[in-house]
């Protein structure tokens, strides 16, 4: 059974309608991921898949938001990023160029990791209503968990974009370009979104 313990939705803005209270943290969300995505540089070596700080947004936001409304503002942040607003990495747009002439950043080989959000917030979310959240050592593997889906979702994208591209896949080459360089920084990006759960429950616990 799911946790009776209400998100931080629920905490925040109590006498708002539920509708427009979502509606204002999703908003409030992914001005957080655009923040996190503004924390962007390329790893010498990898010059495909930037580094940013948006794991840590999507995984703490999910957590924290819960499972429909942590999906919901991911849907919205990718909604941003179609409009034209400079919401991803570096400050681009869904419409930048992407690393393949003439494809769109939403359809380049990079896109898989942006297309996993609202899946990696569900999951996440879904296992944080659950009680997953509750100490450092349950949100660590909900959030491991979440960012497996960013990470699996990422590598299939490129794979099938390398596919399509060049009629051949090398699954070595495509680990160590899309999965292997990034786990010490997710890490580090997961460790810091779990510790900062069980603090911001205390806190508004004693609220």
């Amino acid at each position: 059974m799911l946790s009776s313990r209400p998100t931080l939705a629920q905490h925040l803005l109590p006498q708002v309608h539920p509708v427009v209270r979502g509606a204002m943290l999703a908003v409030l969300g992914s001005v957080l991921l655009a923040l996190c995505a503004r924390v962007s540089f390329f790893l010498p070596w990898n010059l495909l898949v930037p580094v940013t700080m948006q794991t840590f947004g999507v995984l703490l936001l999910g957590a924290l938001y819960g499972p429909r409304l942590g999906a919901a503002t991911m849907l919205l942040y990718l909604a941003e990023g179609l409009a034209g607003l400079p919401v991803f990495s570096a400050g681009r747009s869904a419409w930048s160029p992407s690393s393949i002439p003439g494809v769109p950043l939403i359809l380049g080989p990079t896109a898989g990791y942006l297309l996993s959000y609202p899946l990696a917030a569900a999951l996440v979310g879904l296992l944080a209503a659950r009680g997953w959240d509750r100490s450092v050592r349950s949100a660590v593997p909900a959030m491991l968990l979440g960012n497996v889906v960013i990470l699996l979702c990422g590598f299939v994208w490129l794979a099938a974009a390398t596919a399509l591209l060049t009629g051949t896949v090398n699954i070595t080459a495509l680990l160590g370009a899309a999965v292997m360089p990034f786990l010490p920084g997710d890490a580090v990006k997961l460790l810091l979104a779990a510790l900062a759960l069980p603090g911001g429950w205390a806190l508004l616990r004693r609220n």
